[in-house]
């Protein structure tokens, strides 16, 4: 049994466009599939997925750093999502990579090797979408320095 149930609805407005209904005070957008098949007026499924393990990872970070009373901001994070072929034929996401870049200097932050040696365990999206896609991430400094 899960401790919580997300209740998300779409519907079609048109073709392969979908508004989706958060429900509350979240705003709806609109999700589409890229010409030819959609229109490319709203994020395609496969660009909302990647947006999720992106934020969830920001947030893992961001909240790791913080529970230090560090201040990292602001975090960015560049996500890429391979498509390709399955054996089948099929496309599939084949992998995903993310880069997460902290707002500052590696050297002002404290327990950082902690920090980026647990934060990951944490983000909910990443690690139930890795166990079917490779995730790969990278954290770097304000300074460009690699720290995972």
């Amino acid at each position: 049994m899960s401790e919580t149930s997300i209740h998300v609805q779409l519907h079609q407005k048109q073709d392969y466009q979908f508004d989706v209904h958060f429900g509350g005070a979240v705003p709806d957008l609109m999700g589409d599939e890229p010409a030819p098949l959609g229109a490319g007026q709203g994020p395609s499924p496969v660009q909302l997925l990647a947006a999720a393990v992106g934020n969830c990872l920001s947030d893992s970070l961001l909240f790791a750093l913080r529970k230090f009373k560090q201040a990292p901001e602001p975090i960015a994070c560049d996500v890429h999502a391979d498509v390709g072929r399955n054996a089948e034929g099929r496309l599939r996401v084949l992998g995903i990579k993310a880069v997460l870049t902290l707002g500052v200097p590696a050297a002002s932050l404290e327990h950082l090797d902690r920090v980026l040696g647990q934060f990951e365990s944490y983000c909910t999206v990443t690690q139930s979408v890795g166990q079917g896609i490779p995730v790969t991430i990278e954290v770097v400094d304000a300074l460009g320095a690699r720290l995972k």
